[in-house]
């Protein structure tokens, strides 16, 4: 078995192959600073962006009692909970656990208890007044509610 992995291994290297010089990009997300979002009680951390493409992958931050407003989903939303919870009209997603959003899906998420999730994008958040995130041209949005649908709307 040992003689069939290393032919294969010789094999992937016959082509001197060589890797790329400065492909990976990495970060120390611990050492980075929270900033504010365009979303009063909900800081970022942005790893990766292509502004081009709308693609993100961030952390976020949020303050328990948190609603971000009512949104829609142009693209898939991944998000993996590290801390707290947050929650939605289909369920609640809890520390160590995986939600993802199907494309052009709408809804309002709020965390009771707060929170801090891995989140991936691939085009930015619509919101009725606003779109993403961008805290440095946009005045923040107050969202320490509760949810709508707590409200009876």
């Amino acid at each position: 078995m040992s003689e069939v992995i290393d032919k294969a291994f010789s094999e992937r290297l016959k082509d001197n192959l060589q890797p790329t010089e400065q492909g990976s990009t990495y970060l120390k997300p611990q050492d980075m600073e929270w900033k504010p979002s365009q979303f009063e009680g909900i800081e970022i951390k942005v790893l990766y962006e292509n502004k081009q493409l709308g693609e993100m992958t961030c952390l976020l931050r949020w303050q328990p009692g948190t609603t971000l407003p009512f949104h829609k989903h142009p693209e898939i939303e991944q998000s993996y909970v590290i801390s707290g919870s947050f929650s939605d009209h289909d369920g609640i997603c809890r520390a160590g656990e995986f939600v993802w959003r199907k494309p052009e899906s709408q809804h309002e998420t709020h965390s009771a208890e707060g929170c801090t999730i891995l989140a991936i994008y691939r085009k930015p958040n619509i919101f009725k007044n606003s779109a993403g995130f961008d805290a440095e041209n946009k005045k923040q949005i107050k969202t320490n509610r509760p949810p709508a649908s707590a409200q009876g709307y």
